[in-house]
């Protein structure tokens, strides 16, 4: 059987990163993940409302330094920082608008969406999102 040449991708949650660099339950997955596109098996993506959630998170639990330090890492890592379109604020805007998640969480669906990969998370909001979006789990929710 023939290996695909075909690179796959995946959208990081802050959830999941946060997880990663706290070696919280679901971490060791974010770390394999890094691994393979390190590889440049797989690519990885993070939406730049999460960078600004993980950076808002790490400050206001560790302080700047913290917070300064993983930004850096992550800026070390092979994963690709999107942007935030106008396209992206509405699709994240009526995600928000139908379902009780977090704003973030929503920015991360509508960029799963536009880059049509799945999230890694381990956040059980976003089992309301299974419909919209492919889930990769981090830790498999409660259901």
């Amino acid at each position: 059987m023939r290996r695909s040449n075909k690179i796959h991708g995946y959208l990081l949650d802050s959830h999941a990163l946060l997880a990663f660099f706290e070696k919280e339950a679901g971490g060791e997955h974010v770390r394999d993940l890094l691994l393979q596109a390190e590889e440049k098996l797989i690519t990885l993506h993070l939406s730049l409302i999460n960078w600004g959630e993980i950076l808002y998170i790490t400050k206001r639990g560790k302080g700047k330094e913290a917070s300064e330090d993983i930004l850096s890492r992550i800026e070390a890592f092979p994963i690709s920082i999107e942007p935030v379109s106008q396209e992206v604020v509405k699709a994240a805007a009526e995600i928000k608008a139908e379902h009780p998640i977090a704003y973030a969480d929503a920015f991360a669906a509508a960029t799963a969406q536009r880059l049509q990969m799945p999230i890694v998370t381990g956040d059980p909001e976003f089992q309301q999102l299974e419909t919209l979006v492919q889930i990769s789990w981090t830790i498999q929710p409660k259901r």
